[in-house]
């Protein structure tokens, strides 16, 4: 017997305010659908904190009728290459990494590329331009899955000025931020939709819990909107080429292999490995040490990574090793770690190999960001 296969999409937006629909929809499940085994109903929406709110977690007659919850993520490195190549639009990993870090893998934005179009180009054409596509797409999108939009808004735009992130402590006040229950609720729908991740640093309690913008779009709109003004046909290329790309890009980079940490475990032997991962600052003296990411491992070693991007082979020299065997002692002393601390490189392109560069023992490159993740890592 074939089954009845029902599917209803973007269910946040039919249940409008003084709605009947879910009650409607828990008379149609409880009443007539449950009782047959020809039927298969599928309910989908971009509001992931509102379906986590009223359908996962519901109440009343839709609970527990759930018999499966998928999270839909965004495409990763490897996804987006094979979306490319299916969309004939070339480019180089390094190409397709710096797209990431504009758009994160979002398909709806992918598919504004245009493949007779450069990356910069694309970008151009995409944001920039006077009637791009995605001009607006930061407060459209806000507003179209949450209630009470701007108070999200300020959040995400507070937060993005923090890379490491910020405690609940630290958000409140910031630009009309209260405490309270309104943002207990913005930040799990922000976690829920995968704007924001929750962290504890290292040696920190739950109550110092960092609260981390890791949407790239989002981080991309608040750092350049307002150079749409400048806007040129080249002005993604010209930028490309000044100090301020080189400081968004090494940030960006940084998000990038912060969401890849399933292929840097594959490429670091660690895969089985229990980890947790997070940002450090730390205090030396009177100036401060900040680590781009820290890998504390289960097996009582603790991998410092230094994450670098650039268009060729990155050069240590004396005053960068100096720096790094000075990060990891003060990260030692500071957290009082009994566990073995080993400083990590990650590139787009690898080392250039000389005296400082065979003191790293641990290295990732881009393209071991690119491997495909498989269900038993």
């Amino acid at each position: 017997m074939k089954k009845a296969i029902i599917f209803l999409d973007e269910v946040p937006w039919m249940s409008a305010q003084h709605s009947d629909f879910l009650s409607g929809l828990d008379y149609f499940w409880n009443r007539w659908a449950s009782a047959r085994d020809d039927v298969l109903l599928i309910i989908c929406g971009s509001a992931a904190a509102w379906i986590t709110e009223n359908i996962v977690n519901n109440t009343g007659g839709l609970h527990n009728r759930l018999t499966r919850h998928i999270f839909l993520d965004p495409f990763n490195l490897y996804e987006s290459e094979q979306y490319y190549k299916r969309q004939n639009i070339p480019m180089t990993r390094y190409q397709i990494a710096e797209a990431y870090m504009i758009f994160g893998g979002i398909p709806y934005y992918m598919d504004q590329f245009q493949p007779q179009l450069s990356l910069y180009q694309n970008v151009d054409a995409i944001y920039f331009a006077q009637n791009a596509e995605l001009r607006d797409e930061f407060a459209n999108l806000y507003r179209s899955l949450f209630k009470n939009a701007d108070a999200y808004m300020r959040v995400i735009e507070a937060l993005a000025k923090k890379g490491v992130g910020m405690t609940r402590s630290e958000l409140v006040g910031v630009d009309g931020i209260s405490d309270g229950g309104t943002l207990t609720k913005i930040l799990r729908d922000l976690m829920l939709s995968g704007f924001v991740r929750e962290y504890i640093s290292f040696g920190k309690r739950k109550k110092d819990s960092l609260y981390q913008l890791v949407d790239f779009f989002s981080l991309f709109d608040i750092r350049f909107r307002s150079r749409r003004a400048e806007h040129s046909s080249d002005f993604w290329l010209r930028f490309s080429t000044t100090p301020a790309y080189s400081a968004w890009s090494g940030f960006a980079f940084e998000k990038l292999c912060l969401l890849h940490l399933t292929q840097i475990r594959k490429k670091l032997g660690i895969s089985g490995v229990l980890t947790s991962a997070f940002s450090w600052i730390g205090k030396d003296d009177d100036s401060g040490t900040q680590i781009d990411l820290v890998i504390d491992r289960g097996d009582n070693v603790i991998n410092l990574c230094e994450i670098k991007f650039s268009s060729g082979e990155y050069q240590i020299d004396k005053k960068y090793s100096e720096q790094l065997r000075n990060k990891r002692t003060v990260f030692t002393n500071a957290t009082n770690s009994r566990k073995a601390a080993i400083t990590t490189m990650v590139t787009t392109f690898g080392l250039k190999k000389n005296i400082y560069s065979a003191e790293i023992v641990s290295e990732v490159v881009l393209n071991d960001l690119f491997e495909a993740k498989s269900n038993n890592i």
